[in-house]
């Protein structure tokens, strides 16, 4: 059997271009942080829910002509997961200020860069370090019918490999996995709560204590709460809205679809009651956010929107 040292310079041989790749890539971040003060900082972020359509919103726009997404990740994480790494590192994943002034010239817009990380609103601190380290931007939170939105959190942690009970026995587990991580997350800030992030099925649907959470940093006017139901509806006019909140000027409709969706079990019907009336309150207080019933509520018409989907990958959304 070949040695451990014989297998590492085997692979050292057989894959130069991977390690040129990987040294490549350490290269470019110690120097885009070098130039950091030299690159924008977001003026807006989608900060949730997970898998509530985040995705398919920040394709949308990015495909406006003043907005420039990051060239590299489009789930940053640094105000949940990588907080210690300071700011410098968090303005390295954006475009530089030159780049911006060419679509500046280009388009006679002023142009802008974001990021979309669905943890920021259930984190028990993100919000919080928005608000402390961007307090003009503005904070766009995307909202799905509870129940499926935890169902399709237990297929995307699943396919992931981060779940390995069904679905019913994760929903009974969920308390118990979950029980005093938001204390620990808050007396330690470092500490990383793998069940707060991939096993919080029900409480991530609880959209109005986040939102009423959030709304003590950042004033309710830099936040904008839609509907996923509406917005794969009928694009277009939740389009618009979103335009408006961000001072965007309209260019015209890209292309929507649905992305990153995933084939889900069939909950129970005993379950799906149990969750109904469980997310009743929640729903109802959420309405005030929405400035309209949630689509959920109203029926199962503007739930199911024939769109296109696209899957992209495995991040949170």
């Amino acid at each position: 059997m070949a040695s451990a040292a014989h297998r590492v310079r085997v692979k050292l041989a057989s894959g130069p271009s991977a390690l040129a790749m990987v040294a490549s890539r350490s290269v470019r971040r110690s120097s885009d942080i070098l130039t950091g003060s030299e690159r924008l900082l977001p003026a807006f972020l989608i900060v949730g829910a997970q898998r509530c359509g985040t995705t398919s919103l920040y394709q949308a726009l990015s495909r406006h002509p003043a907005v420039i997404r990051s060239p590299l990740h489009r789930e940053v994480h640094y105000f949940d997961n990588h907080y210690d790494r300071g700011l410098a590192w968090y303005r390295s994943h954006f475009p530089t200020r030159s780049r911006a002034e060419r679509v500046r010239r280009t388009t006679g817009m002023d142009a802008v860069t974001f990021e979309s990380s669905p943890f920021y609103l259930f984190h028990p601190l993100a919000i919080a370090r928005i608000a402390e380290d961007l307090p003009d931007a503005r904070l766009i939170v995307m909202v799905r019918d509870p129940i499926e939105r935890a169902v399709s959190a237990h297929a995307h942690e699943v396919a992931l490999g981060r779940e390995t009970e069904p679905l019913e026995r994760a929903l009974e587990l969920e308390p118990t996995r979950i029980a005093g991580e938001w204390q620990r997350m808050l007396a330690d800030p470092t500490y990383t709560s793998v069940h707060l992030q991939h096993h919080a099925y029900v409480a991530r649907g609880l959209y109005a204590d986040q939102l009423d959470r959030a709304a003590r940093f950042v004033a309710r006017d830099q936040m904008l709460v839609i509907d996923a139901g509406d917005f794969f509806a009928t694009p277009a006019p939740v389009y618009d809205r979103v335009l408006a909140f961000l001072g965007l000027e309209f260019t015209g409709y890209p292309t929507f679809a649905r992305h990153n969706a995933r084939a889900t079990t069939t909950m129970p019907e005993h379950l799906r009651a149990t969750l109904t009336e469980r997310f009743e309150e929640s729903d109802q207080r959420l309405a005030e956010w929405l400035g309209a019933v949630p689509s959920w509520r109203r029926g199962s018409s503007a739930i199911h929107p024939p769109l296109p989907s696209v899957h992209l990958d495995g991040a949170e959304r």
